[in-house]
């Protein structure tokens, strides 16, 4: 046979002296028709592939059956540079090993524009190349998931995602109830004046967290402070706190639970003896700090493992096309900032009204009563 050229199954079936189908079916295997070859000219084809060192193109293969084997992973900000590192790489690595388990090979697209602006639906897309897709970012653009939806593109969400237009097929953390179980900490140790520290949406995984939160209060427990823009210095923050007297912080950024900390140390307080402080959220980045917050952990592997799973079963089985949607249980973990409550006395704020307290920090402030 001629070396300077790939060596086809026409080739092979020229040599064998049988047809290029017989070829197909020896090769594929389990094709049920294989067992109308007669075993001897089965033995010969092998022999053949054997002898010849044939290597079937595996892109023709999978053209032939209609899939690539190739899932796309799709990311709205940047997944490598370190300020995000702490974010994407566990959702990385759990895709990763669930997509090698199942024979499916990744292909990582950056879409158009840059920073916020990317987008899924390039001038240019190449998303066909790949069977599926699977969609994560801190927020989605509104109208790509609703065009998402809208087609019959298998793609999985990784978090939670509000219905665009239909359903959207999702594998998230469960942050509401485990919010909840840290109030209900907070409750068990004597603490009735809470502050929130972060935004409560627009994005699902904020919003989650504050359903949580605000559902866990119950009647025996106050919100003294709700700082949905938290001021600029440390101690500011911290002094905001401490007029509100709040016991313990719950803080939607792990950097505001650092900068308590850092304050309090500055002033010769302790954590949690003088303030109680829990991060709604377990991080791989501690900026700094080797403290252990009171937090719950967030299932980012395994969220993406079983998001990549999804992908697989719409994209072999077309009944499941339908949006599935699946939340993992979030651990708590006790930490080293959560510990018994401890009154604060209160420190004189400047007032606006009966319902809202001010400070020089930008953003509302905003008291219980509102």
């Amino acid at each position: 046979m001629p070396s300077t050229r790939r060596l086809t199954q026409h080739d092979i079936a020229k040599l064998a002296g049988v047809s290029q189908a017989t070829v197909s079916l020896v090769l594929n295997g389990a094709d049920p028709a294989l067992a109308r070859i007669p075993p001897a000219t089965r033995e010969r084809v092998q022999n053949i592939i054997r002898e010849t060192g044939y290597v079937p193109d595996p892109i023709a293969r999978r053209m032939a059956k209609g899939s690539n084997r190739i899932l796309a992973v799709f990311t709205y900000e940047p997944a490598f540079p370190s300020a995000h590192s702490d974010f994407f790489l566990p959702f990385l690595f759990g895709i990763e090993e669930e997509a090698q388990a199942r024979g499916y090979d990744l292909l990582m697209l950056t879409g158009a524009g840059q920073g916020a602006q990317r987008k899924i639906f390039a001038e240019e897309s190449r998303l066909r190349i790949a069977d599926g897709c699977i969609v994560l970012g801190k927020t989605f653009d509104a109208a790509e998931l609703a065009r998402l939806v809208a087609g019959d593109y298998p793609f999985v969400a990784i978090g939670r995602r509000e219905a665009a237009g239909g359903p959207v097929p999702f594998v998230g953390g469960d942050y509401a109830t485990a919010t909840g179980a840290l109030v209900q900490q907070a409750r068990e140790l004597g603490h009735r004046r809470l502050a929130y520290l972060g935004h409560t949406g627009p994005a699902e995984s904020m919003a989650d967290r504050w359903q949580g939160f605000s559902a866990a209060l119950g009647a025996d427990l106050h919100l003294a402070l709700h700082l949905p823009d938290v001021p600029a210095g440390d101690d500011e923050l911290l002094d905001v706190l401490l007029a509100s007297g709040a016991t313990v912080a719950f803080c939607v950024e792990l950097a505001d639970a650092v900068r308590l900390e850092r304050a309090t140390h500055a002033r010769g307080m302790r954590l949690p003896a003088d303030l109680s402080v829990i991060a709604m959220g377990s991080h791989i980045r501690t900026e700094g700090s080797g403290t252990r917050f009171a937090s719950f952990a967030i299932p980012r592997e395994e969220m993406a493992r079983q998001a990549t799973a999804m992908l697989v079963r719409m994209v072999e089985g077309p009944a499941q096309k339908a949006a599935q949607q699946l939340l993992l249980p979030c651990e708590p973990i006790r930490g080293e900032t959560l510990g018994p409550a401890k009154s604060h006395p209160e420190k004189p704020v400047e007032r606006a009204d009966a319902g809202e307290t001010t400070s020089k920090a930008p953003g509302a402030i905003h008291s219980p009563e509102q």
